[in-house]
C-alpha cells in the first residue's frame, strides 16, 4: 500500500514567541504520539484541499494562509482527461523503511478559530511554542509519531536558520 498525506505545521506569533499545533493521535490499535494536523489525501484530492479538510477535521481550525500556495498552478482546462496540480510545499518526506510506504507534504499555514479538544482521531490539540517543541524533541523523539518525526526536525532546523 502506498499512501500521500498533506500535512500542516500551523503557526501563530503570541507575547513575541513562535507556537505551532501539535495533537496527539488518537486511533485505536495506534499508539498515542504527538502529531502534526494533516492525513491522507482521497483519490483525485489537491494537496491544498486535502490540507484544509484534515485541519478542520482534526483541530476545529479553518485554514486562512498556506505558505507556497501562490506558487500554485494547475493544468485545469488543457486537457480533460488529465488535470495535474504542481506547489512549492515547505518539505517533502517519504518513508525508507517501515510499515507502510508514504509520501507526505508540510504546509506551513495559519488558521482562525478555536481549537477543538477532540478531533477526527485525535485529542487534546494544543499550541506549543517552538522552544517547548524542541524541548520534547530532545527529551524523546519517540514520542513523535514516525512520519511527524523528520518533519518536526526539518522544521526545527529551518527556524534555527531564520
Amino acid at each position: 500500500m502506498f499512501l500521500v498525506n498533506s500535512r500542516a505545521i500551523i503557526e501563530r506569533t503570541c507575547n513575541g514567541s513562535i507556537e505551532i499545533v501539535v495533537q496527539t493521535r488518537n486511533k485505536p490499535g495506534e499508539s498515542q504520539r504527538i502529531e502534526l494536523p494533516g492525513g491522507r489525501i482521497e483519490q483525485y484530492e489537491s494537496l491544498v484541499t486535502a490540507l484544509i479538510r484534515e485541519v478542520k477535521e482534526e483541530t476545529g481550525l479553518d485554514v486562512v494562509e498556506i505558505e507556497g500556495e501562490d506558487t500554485r498552478i494547475d493544468t485545469v482546462g488543457v486537457d480533460p482527461s488529465f488535470e495535474v496540480e504542481c506547489i512549492q510545499p515547505f518539505g517533502v518526506y517519504q518513508t525508507l523503511k517501515g510499515p507502510f510506504d508514504s509520501v507526505g507534504v508540510y504546509f506551513r499555514c495559519k488558521v482562525q478559530g478555536e481549537l477543538l479538544q477532540l478531533g477526527d482521531e485525535t485529542k487534546n490539540p494544543r499550541w506549543i511554542s517552538v522552544d517547548e517543541l524542541r524541548q520534547l524533541m530532545s527529551d524523546d523523539p519517540l514520542q513523535f509519531s514516525s512520519v511527524d518525526r523528520a518533519g518536526v526536525i526539518f522544521y526545527l532546523k529551518y527556524m534555527e536558520q531564520n
